[in-house]
């Protein structure tokens, strides 16, 4: 008989290491523990409800036990999922992308190393409270693209995600979706938090996150993106990811935790 809060018994995390050679999309199997995923190399996307939540290399995001999900694995990439135990937790967690630190990526190596963390071993326990702090003081980022209700602005959504880097102005898809530009531009500030063209700016950032990770340079990345200025694009993407499309790093966009 086990516990509540402890499906596993003693065994309060439990590691999953593996790498894909093939895109793969997965609906959640496991919903009875916390799930924390990091890609070691590659990005995925895990979409929840109408939000697609990006996740690249120096990120790693925190999936609530009972969260209904969707992860797409973009290829290659080798990813280390750690599942915590409810029971480990003194109030429930929510979704979070957080920057994944060098201290908490080595942390990730070694749970992951381990195998699984049991609470009736000392060290092991020790561990997992470094663990688990280091991922609470983790900063959040802001890698969330909500997907607007209002079906005229859905069919706007659709419409940019399907063609990022399209040169057509907003006040045009507006029109071909059936509804003006201002109508679009207050559905999406009421619904998603975000202005239009802050909505389309994560969309274009995105894909071309996207597409340097499968080999991409970063010019060709922002024409396809919709940029015809690569020192734009560069401080754009800089200011989204915390790092430019080379790889050199900066200040990323954080939020703190209420």
């Amino acid at each position: 008989m086990t516990r509540r809060g402890f499906p596993d018994g003693s065994v309060v995390v439990r590691t999953f290491p593996v790498t894909f050679l093939h895109d793969t999309t997965q609906s959640r199997h496991e919903k009875k523990w916390h799930t924390f995923i990091y890609a070691v190399e590659g990005n995925l996307e895990v979409r929840t409800g109408g939000t697609r939540r990006l996740v690249p290399s120096d990120r790693a995001v925190w999936i609530p036990a009972d969260t209904e999900c969707t992860t797409t694995m973009r290829a290659p990439i080798t990813m280390r999922s750690l599942f915590f135990a409810p029971g480990v937790l003194k109030k429930a967690p929510q979704l979070r992308t957080v920057v994944a630190s060098p201290l908490l990526r080595e942390l990730i190596q070694e749970v992951t190393r381990l195998g699984a963390l049991d609470r009736s071993n000392t060290r092991h326990r020790r561990l997992l409270g470094v663990l688990l702090d280091t991922i609470g003081d983790a900063p959040d980022v802001q890698l969330e693209v909500p997907t607007p209700n209002d079906p005229r602005a859905r069919r706007f959504a659709e419409s940019v995600i399907g063609d990022p880097g399209a040169t057509q102005s907003l006040s045009k898809i507006a029109r071909s979706v059936g509804a003006s530009l201002r109508t679009i531009e207050r559905c999406f500030v009421t619904e998603t938090g975000l202005t239009l063209g802050q909505w389309r700016r994560r969309v274009r950032l995105f894909h071309a996150l996207q597409r340097l990770e499968a080999g991409a340079s970063a010019t060709e990345a922002a024409l396809d993106a919709g940029y015809q200025s690569p020192s734009a694009f560069s401080q754009a993407f800089a200011r989204q990811f915390g790092r430019t499309p080379t790889g050199r790093t900066t200040t990323p966009q954080t939020s703190r935790r209420t």
